[in-house]
Order: structure tokens, then C-alpha cells, then sequence
């Protein structure tokens, strides 16, 4: 199977988490929108719209004749085929549940620098943003992270599922990554309260593929137009 990813070229978003389980599988794919016009792309998987079941923005991954949205979607489709998931329902649920959960906390991630509306500029909203900011690093990063930890204490391995990598972890790893880069002076602080997760990025790093991948032009820089952004002023 060769897969078609249709996200947007200049920047990792959600479309990172694909890349990641895609990279670490070795899958035969193409980030569509990297190789033409963005727009082209882009336009060409929203005219589907017309069909029974369109998607409503990207990411989106083509598998043959399927067409599937949604990050946690994607992934729940690509896990036991990649071998990043277990065949059994009930441990192939639990990954999606926690995939979900990291869907949740992408959100909130995004919405310390655009906590009004996504449609402004920070500058328009920076007075919210540090106030938003503030709240998340009191109550939400901790609430979050520290649910992460949790589940890596109860698994009984390094990873979400005991022994066997998913692409959960890398997800996690994603995660971790991502608040380094935003928020580096926070997560300097806060690390000693995860180190089963840090642990987990860093283990995930190491990997033949995704070091791989993280040292080559696939993988697009952090920047300040994704989720992950940094912006000095809340990251005290």
C-alpha cells in the first residue's frame, strides 16, 4: 500500500503524528502537498466534499479508495497495520482513548498563544495568552502530563503498552518535543515531575528511523505558525 498524506507543507501540526507512525513503520508514502502546490493539494481533497463522506480539513490520509480524517482516526486505521497497534480490540481502543486524550491537550497546547480566536494574530490576544498560559502551566499541563506518567507507571514497560511501541509514544514523544520548543524555560522546571515520559521521548528519538527522519529534510522545523509556538512573554 502507498499512502497519500494531504496536510500542509510549512508546518508539522497535526499532520506530525501520521508522519511520525509512517516514519517509524518505513511505509511507502507521499506528503502530497510538499511535492505540488499547497494549495492544489489542498483544494483537491476538499472538492471530495461532493461525495457521501468528505472530510472537513486536513490532515487526511488516502489508502487506496478510503479517505480518512481526523488525526486520532488516522491513526487508529494505520495502527495495526503498521504494527504500531495490537490486534485486539480492547488494547486497540485503549490507544485510541489515549490518543483522543492527546487530541484534547493538542488543543489546549494551541490555545495558550490563541486562546480568543485562531482567525487573530498573537499580538491581538497577548494579554489573554499570558493569562491562558499562566492557568495551563498551573492546572492543565500538570493535569495532563501527569495522567501521561501515569499510564507509563501502570503499564509495566517503557511504553503505553508495556513493552511493545505504539504510535501513542510517539505521539507522547511529539508532545514532549513540541513544549521544549515553546516552552522551554517551563519545561526545564517541570521535567522532574515526569520522568517516565521524558524517558519515553528520549528513547523514542534514539529509534533508527525516527532519528532518521528527524535529521532529514522530511521533517519540517518548528515554527510560529504550527501549535508549538514560542513566544518568550509566556514562557515565565
Amino acid at each position: 500500500m502507498r499512502y497519500e498524506l494531504y496536510y500542509w507543507p510549512t508546518i508539522q501540526g497535526r499532520g506530525e503524528f501520521v508522519r511520525l507512525a509512517l516514519e517509524e513503520a518505513g511505509a511507502d508514502y507521499v506528503d502530497v502537498a510538499r511535492k505540488r502546490a499547497a494549495r492544489d493539494a489542498i483544494t483537491t481533497l476538499l472538492d471530495r466534499k461532493a461525495e457521501k463522506h468528505p472530510p472537513f480539513a486536513p490532515p487526511a490520509l488516502k489508502a487506496g479508495k478510503l479517505v480518512i480524517a481526523q488525526t486520532a482516526n488516522i491513526l487508529l486505521y494505520l495502527g495495526p497495520r503498521l504494527k504500531l497497534a495490537p490486534k485486539g480490540e480492547g488494547e486497540r481502543l485503549w490507544l485510541h482513548q489515549l490518543q483522543l486524550t492527546i487530541a484534547d491537550f493538542v488543543k489546549e497546547i494551541h490555545d495558550t498563544h490563541h486562546p480568543i480566536s485562531s482567525q487573530l494574530y498573537f499580538e491581538d490576544q497577548i494579554e489573554a495568552a499570558k493569562a491562558n498560559a499562566k492557568q495551563f502551566w498551573r492546572y492543565r499541563a500538570p493535569k495532563f502530563l501527569g495522567y501521561f506518567e501515569t499510564v507509563l507507571t501502570r503499564s509495566g514497560g517503557p511504553y503505553a503498552l508495556g513493552r511493545r511501541l505504539s504510535y501513542v509514544d510517539l505521539s507522547l514523544f511529539q508532545i514532549v518535543a513540541g513544549l521544549r520548543y515553546a516552552f522551554p524555560r517551563r519545561m526545564k522546571r517541570f521535567e522532574k515531575r515526569i520522568p517516565r515520559l521524558i524517558a519515553l521521548h528520549d528513547r523514542v528519538a534514539k529509534r533508527l528511523r525516527i532519528a532518521a527522519y528527524l535529521g532529514s529534510s522530511r521533517r519540517i522545523a518548528f515554527n510560529e505558525w504550527g501549535i508549538f509556538r514560542r513566544y518568550p512573554e509566556l514562557d515565565r
